[in-house]
């Protein structure tokens, strides 16, 4: 991106939490910079009534940057709105333990002039393009982290054959089916036991959820290796999840075609080093027994953050 390119800049909020004052200081330094700000009609109720409200397709197709506000699932969200234009997106951290995510809302106002000015990297993701065919039926969906099949309880189990690039595998029984992208692998298929992988690896993780026959360690795939998962007439009616989010139940016979797209995100980084630093952090405190509240308490209290409750 050349300096003075953003003219237009695009606002993803978090789907609850209220981010009308950062969503503000956006609006405001956009104002004194002669940018425009738009939003999402969908997130009318959580923008100031500046920002100009538009419907997804125009929002993906003239923003130039986007800020997300909120966590890392916020920020899946806003990679998702503009994977197929791969806008930058800078993730402004008000959730929990984020890993995309990179800045705290006081470094905000600094982070947009340094955008304004072209002065940053970009990140790229990988992504997950899923086609989900039953029957005639065809829907498509893309991921940043990752495409989960998850049992409905008290339908059975997931049991599904598993192709990759055509060749037959074997099958998987188990409660869950992540396939996950080197960022989503330490969502899902981290807590399932899989590996950690360097986001900039070129990989895509197959890791069974609690498995009870067929396939039960995670397997490790190059990204040119199309993976096809066929649902066995036996297996439950499992639910969709991308990126966390439920996208449906699949009935037995449905297939799912993932294919990884190198590239497809474009995240802003301002400090690199120091984000990669954070993060393995994070990711240390994931394993520790304690709550973000109890751990609180091992701080002496002149260290303490007045904001406990950004922990909670």
């Amino acid at each position: 991106m050349h300096p003075g390119s953003v003219g237009r800049l695009g606002l993803v909020v978090h789907p609850v939490r209220d981010t009308v004052e950062e969503a503000r200081v956006v609006e405001r330094w956009a104002h004194e910079h002669g940018k425009e700000v738009v939003g999402l009609r969908t997130d009318a109720t959580r923008l100031p009534p500046t920002v100009t409200r538009v419907g997804v397709e125009e929002f993906a197709a003239t923003v130039d940057a986007v800020v997300s506000l909120g966590g890392d699932g916020t920020m899946l969200g806003a990679l998702r709105l503009v994977a197929s234009s791969k806008v930058p997106v800078l993730g402004v951290n008000l959730g929990h333990l984020g890993f995309l995510v990179e800045l705290e809302p006081s470094e905000l106002p600094a982070a947009l002039e340094r955008i304004s000015a072209g002065d940053f990297t970009v990140e790229p993701h990988l992504s997950l393009r899923t086609e989900l065919h039953t029957g005639d039926e065809r829907r498509e969906a893309v991921a940043f982290n990752d495409i989960a099949l998850a049992r409905t309880p008290g339908r059975g189990t997931v049991t599904a054959a598993l192709s990759v690039a055509d060749q037959r595998i074997g099958y998987l029984r188990c409660d869950a089916i992540v396939l996950a992208t080197p960022t989503g692998s330490t969502a899902y298929s981290y807590a399932a036991g899989g590996p950690v992988v360097s986001p900039g690896a070129d990989a895509l993780l197959v890791t069974p959820v609690a498995p009870m026959s067929g396939i039960g360690r995670p397997i490790v795939l190059g990204v040119d290796e199309p993976v096809r998962l066929e649902l066995l007439e036996k297996s439950g009616p499992p639910v969709v999840e991308v990126d966390g989010i439920a996208a449906g139940e699949l009935p037995p016979g449905s297939v799912i075609e993932v294919h990884a797209e190198r590239d497809a995100g474009h995240v802003i980084r301002l400090d690199a080093g120091s984000h990669g630093r954070r993060a393995r952090v994070k990711l240390s405190l994931l394993d520790l027994p304690l709550l973000p509240e109890e751990m609180l308490e091992l701080v002496p209290k002149e260290l303490r953050r007045s904001e406990t409750t950004r922990l909670r």
